[in-house]
């Protein structure tokens, strides 16, 4: 019976893999005889000055980028395999006032990728972190990280203030979120993941492995998507509109940290971004680099998934709103 069965196991992989195989022949021949029909053609129309532009614009932020993006999933990854939660328990402190602040700090020991700390925070709440101490480390662990930091660092030479800026505005954004719902939240707005359920969460190589292909594919695609529209905005938008917003502090930190929910880049990888908006001010750069890697679009989505949507629209609006405000305030201060 065993032996049938492993029989069939092994047919029904060969026909999937045959199906595959013609499928994506047949794709792949479809695809090379448009290419070589169409290929010459679209080369010449598409070769110009404003296409080469937005080429070298593309490349720049995604070949800068990628590095950064593998070692924070890395990191990411193996935090999350072989770490065990039991780990913060002891950090933290039992009053969720004080926990609150250790918990945004411990996101620069326990860096984590902004997707990883959604499932992270709702493994700590489980298992009897305080609420509001878990969400303050799932804001900061993607946002003040070494490798963050240190992408910023390089995304702006020479501009050390950018980067201590970045720490500030981001870890103040994490410990006044934690305390705002220490003092105003309420139980019934958060679905709490029950603590005597089977965690989610498992450990070791597999895990790891796992982790690191999910994190790497799933970034790397907002990564691109990111340096796209980075270079699309460069080019494409006239130079008299983008003027309307850079001769207004005001509207280019309201720009960027909407395009910052819209664009969903990767916290690793986001300094590039925003340095390739090189025609907005500092602040307004800042203010992308910090609203991103703790309200986009993926992130709203995560977090409705696994707290229920009446929390993740409550925490992701007031979240931007302090994001922005902390955004400027330390902007206006060591910018």
């Amino acid at each position: 019976m065993e032996n049938q069965r492993t029989v069939a196991d092994g047919l029904r992989v060969v026909v999937r893999a045959s199906v595959y195989a013609v499928l994506g022949g047949a794709a792949l021949a479809a695809i090379a005889t448009v290419v070589s029909v169409l290929g010459p053609t679209l080369a010449l129309d598409l070769y110009t000055p404003p296409v080469a532009a937005w080429w070298t614009v593309f490349t720049a932020v995604a070949v800068q980028g990628v590095p950064f993006l593998l070692l924070g999933t890395v990191v990411s990854a193996a935090i999350g395999a072989f770490v065990p939660d039991r780990v913060f328990q002891r950090v933290l402190p039992r009053n969720p006032a004080l926990a609150v602040p250790v918990a945004g700090l411990a996101g620069v020991v326990l860096p984590g990728c902004e997707c990883a700390s959604v499932p992270v925070a709702g493994s700590l709440m489980r298992r009897g972190v305080a609420p509001a101490a878990a969400l303050a480390f799932l804001l900061s662990a993607p946002a003040i990280n070494p490798v963050v930091l240190v992408a910023t660092s390089i995304a702006f030479p020479g501009r050390p203030e950018m980067v201590l800026a970045r720490l500030l505005a981001s870890l103040g954004t994490a410990v006044v979120m934690g305390w705002l719902w220490v003092r105003f939240g309420k139980e019934k707005w958060l679905r709490l993941p029950g603590r005597g359920a089977p965690s989610a969460h498992t450990t070791g190589v597999r895990a790891f492995l796992t982790g690191l292909q999910h994190d790497f594919l799933h970034a790397g695609g907002f990564l691109v998507l990111g340096a796209a529209a980075a270079a699309t905005f460069n080019i494409a938008v006239p130079r008299s509109v983008l003027d309307v917003f850079t001769g207004s502090p005001w509207l280019a930190v309201a720009l960027l940290a909407v395009l910052a929910v819209v664009l969903c880049v990767c916290s690793e990888a986001d300094a590039f971004v925003a340095a390739s908006l090189s025609a907005f001010p500092s602040t307004a750069q800042l203010a992308f680099m910090v609203v991103g890697p703790m309200v986009d679009l993926k992130l709203l989505a995560l977090q409705a998934g696994t707290f229920g949507r009446s929390f993740a629209v409550r925490f992701a609006s007031a979240t931007w709103v302090v994001a922005v405000a902390a955004g400027v305030l330390v902007g206006w201060w060591l910018l």
